[in-house]
């Protein structure tokens, strides 16, 4: 009951009118960045953290909430109408959705999509509302040993799940912990791979990276890679869906939106494993089976509910234990921390007023998409026909302020520029960025907790190992480090 009020009053919050004002600009924006190819919300919520630097904690959290659900909507738009998803889980959705579109369904493609994120937001934002006070409970009966147990499998999964390879995961994840190391070591005081540099001391600030790697670096890459020219975009009409539609649809939205939320949850989850989960069920479970692969509204359906399900869903383990397990909620916890806001399971005693706003934001950032989508498709569509040099010629631009703003230090921006470059080798090599991301953010805290426990054993290695959670943890560890290995031995054994 009193979670209820504490919603009830973050919905008071969020309905005065500078907070909805925010909270649509932050839709709008999201919806925008995800129309476009190869910007996806983690890249915006970088480029505008140095802007919400002037802006009261709350506000800027709501805008970040809008941009990352309006990401997810907007990424639909660009898979159905041009088959170029603007974000890696927005695959699944171009299979089906640009066949609809090209058999003359795009309204209906689009319709669904919006209809389905919307449908699958609600459930998983209420999904939030409902888990997150329990995992908040469970994490305040965690020690320094069981902390670093989590951080430890956070690497190990995030670096194992992601990429084309295990040892490109692990590679991009030893880049991170390095450029995490970098500064005065807070026990011992001295200097780490600062190479003599003063400005250098401090370490280099997470928004700088962030902005570094994921703006700089894939505007270099998609601008290398994309034509020059306007795309040839699907004409839109009216997004509507007949009575055969709603029939076929209503079913994978529940189903997409079961599969996503425990995924988002999940170190190293996301949004990919569950959309593919979701078009396979869908296919399997369908009526029509031949109708895959030319164009199924359930192959649309399905995906996009478990991708906007699957967003809500990795709040819950950002907020209650501070460990973000996709590229944008790990740069949004980047955000807490430039704030001083610690996230973890203390975050609900000591910002209750900030979390309950931020949670309540995202049922009306939902309404707002839905309102915003459905009539405006075709607008959305027209951004699909701005210029590629203007567009990322104007990425750099405001990566470039934005990164100056930080420390107001010309420094900064040698630094952005060299993890620009870094951020488009790592593409370039097929290493994925998140593990980066992670390995910067949470290598410091994993150091830490590691720090604090070997203290309390006395420098004995078996204070690593704290009480059951830290055993069951490791052992999930160890699985997935063997897993190939298993595999392997399966295959061989059976017939």
């Amino acid at each position: 009951m009193d979670n209820l009020n504490l919603l009830l009053d973050g919905f008071a919050n969020v309905v005065s009118p500078g907070n909805l004002l925010v909270a649509l600009i932050g839709v709008i924006a999201g919806t925008a960045v995800g129309v476009l190819p190869g910007i996806g919300p983690a890249m915006t919520v970088a480029l505008l953290l140095p802007i919400t630097y002037g802006m009261d904690p709350t506000q800027a959290f709501i805008l970040f909430a809008g941009i990352y659900y309006g990401g997810m909507y907007g990424g639909s738009t660009t898979s159905i109408l041009l088959n170029t998803p603007g974000e890696s889980s927005s695959v699944i959705t171009s299979i089906e959705g640009n066949k609809m579109a090209k058999a003359g369904r795009a309204a209906q493609a689009l319709a669904t999509a919006a209809i389905g994120s919307f449908v699958a937001g609600t459930i998983a934002t209420l999904a939030l509302v409902l888990v997150t006070p329990f995992v908040v409970s469970f994490a305040i009966s965690l020690g320094a040993p069981d902390y670093f147990a989590i951080m430890l499998l956070a690497f190990v999964a995030v670096s194992a799940t992601l990429g084309s390879s295990r040892v490109r995961g692990f590679a991009s994840l030893l880049i991170g912990l390095v450029i995490g190391t970098i500064g005065i070591d807070a026990v011992t005081g001295r200097q780490r791979l600062t190479l003599g540099i003063p400005q250098l001391a401090d370490g280099i600030d997470v928004v700088v990276v962030a902005v570094g790697i994921f703006a700089v670096g894939e505007a270099l890459w998609v601008a290398a890679h994309l034509r020059r020219k306007a795309a040839t975009v699907v004409p839109v009409g009216r997004t509507w869906m007949g009575a055969e539609d709603w029939r076929r649809s209503w079913k994978p939205w529940l189903r997409g939106t079961a599969l996503g939320f425990p995924f988002g949850a999940l170190p190293a989850g996301g949004a990919e494993i569950p959309t593919f989960l979701s078009y396979a069920t869908e296919k399997r479970l369908a009526k029509r089976p031949e109708e895959f692969g030319n164009g199924a509204i359930e192959g649309v359906a399905g995906p996009e509910a478990a991708n906007n399900a699957s967003a809500a869903g990795t709040l819950v383990p950002m907020l209650a234990i501070g460990l973000p397990t996709t590229a944008t909620s790990a740069v949004m916890l980047a955000a807490f921390e430039s704030y001083g806001i610690q996230p973890g399971p203390l975050l609900f005693e000591r910002q209750p007023t900030l979390v309950w706003t931020l949670i309540a934001s995202l049922f009306v950032g939902n309404l707002l998409l839905l309102i915003l989508n459905l009539p405006l498709a075709p607008a959305w569509a027209r951004l699909l026909r701005v210029p590629r040099p203007y567009l990322y010629a104007g990425i750099l631009f405001f990566a470039s302020m934005g990164a100056y703003a930080v420390n107001a230090q010309p420094f900064d921006l040698i630094l952005l520029l060299l993890l620009g470059l870094l951020g488009f080798g790592m593409r370039r090599f097929g290493l994925p960025v998140l593990p980066l991301i992670v390995g910067v953010i949470l290598g410091p805290r994993a150091e830490l907790q590691g720090r604090r426990s070997l203290q309390l054993s006395g420098g004995d290695l078996s204070g690593l190992l704290g009480g059951p959670v830290s055993y069951v943890i490791y052992a999930i560890v160890l699985i997935l480090l063997t897993w190939p290995l298993i595999k392997h031995l399966v295959r061989r054994q059976s017939p």
